[in-house]
């Protein structure tokens, strides 16, 4: 199921439009912040379809019933482009444990990549939802492969996949080989370059958030 978080007007259009924008862009803490925030607006759509419970609390003047998450969710970053938003779910799910995966793109000559990944952390995923994060879904390859290697650590109860900025062929890709995922994305852009990056898309988020870096 996919989940285009702009369908409707709201503070998310304003905030996707600010990260687009090559003069905003310069602004580093409000470029992460605005991813931080998206993720926080899909934390908070993700949470109605997490599973909860009923739970009675003591206050100061008597006793409440009240609902709360029944499993905490597993939070998974692609570093390093996705640590903003990795706060922000993590500003809502503020119990829940941390996965992460540091993975990128070996570009060769003829304009081909693969993924490298080269290392990971993650708790047990067994019955848990899991939460990815994952700012640009481009082809689908490095969330894919990232998602290949977290079931490692188990089957999760729900797989969600919040990215700020979504292409529809990467999409495809990813429901061909985990139809069971949600895919909440900030917006979703149609086109990608030949070698894969999303038009119009925003640049390198990575470099957007934490400043360019030397290629060796």
């Amino acid at each position: 199921m996919v989940y285009n978080l702009s369908d409707q007007q709201s503070l998310i259009t304003q905030w996707v439009s600010e990260i687009r924008d090559i003069d905003i862009q310069k602004d580093r803490l409000r470029f992460r912040r605005n991813m931080e925030r998206i993720a926080e607006v899909a934390a908070y759509e993700i949470s109605k379809q997490l599973p909860f419970i009923t739970r009675n609390v003591i206050t100061p003047l008597g006793e409440s019933e009240t609902l709360v998450i029944e499993e905490q969710p597993v939070l998974a970053t692609i570093l390093r482009a996705g640590v903003p938003m990795h706060n922000g779910l993590l500003n809502f799910f503020d119990k829940a444990d941390s996965a992460f995966i540091a993975a990128y793109r070996k570009h060769h000559r003829d304009g081909s990549f693969e993924i490298e990944q080269h290392y990971i952390t993650c708790p047990p995923l067994k019955g848990r939802p899991l939460i990815i994060a994952d700012p640009m879904l481009a082809t689908g390859a490095s969330l894919i492969l990232a998602l290949e290697t977290l079931l490692h650590y188990g089957m999760p109860a729900q797989i969600h996949i919040v990215s700020a900025i979504a292409c529809s062929e990467g999409i495809e890709n990813v429901e061909r080989k985990f139809p069971e995922a949600s895919i909440w994305a900030a917006t979703i852009d149609e086109e990608l370059t030949a070698r894969g990056y999303i038009v119009p898309g925003l640049g390198d988020a990575g470099d957007l958030a934490f400043g360019s870096k030397e290629q060796f």
